[in-house]
């Protein structure tokens, strides 16, 4: 089935690499309604690509096109920060928490690379 998976040409902005997943119609009902996917869900269902992109939108009238993005630069660091961000808040991770958490790895990042 993972065959009859459409996966877009990326296309970008400023910030982001975007690419859109067309999934089969027999698999909308594997797709949460109530939130974003983690990388293991999108999986499990199928979907096959490069590690770093994050589901990050639902589109409610068209639930089998799966949104994706991820930054734009070819910085690791700056990559593996926003994966790791994503999955906080994706957990549940407090608002003030993930800030705090946010402002260390800053922090860290500039004492590291100067």
């Amino acid at each position: 089935m993972s065959k009859d998976i459409y996966y877009s040409d990326k296309y970008y902005d400023e910030k982001f690499e975007y690419r859109h997943v067309v999934l089969p119609k027999e698999l909308i009902k594997l797709v949460p309604k109530t939130h974003l996917m983690t990388e293991n869900e999108w999986r499990s269902i199928g979907v096959q690509q490069s590690r770093g992109w994050i589901h990050y939108m639902i589109h409610k009238p068209e639930p089998h096109i799966l949104l994706f993005r991820r930054p734009k630069t070819e910085d690791t660091v700056a990559r593996l920060l926003y994966v790791l961000t994503s999955l906080l808040l994706a957990k549940g991770v407090k608002r003030r928490h993930f800030w705090d958490w946010l402002s260390c790895a800053q922090a860290q990042l500039k004492l590291t690379s100067g």
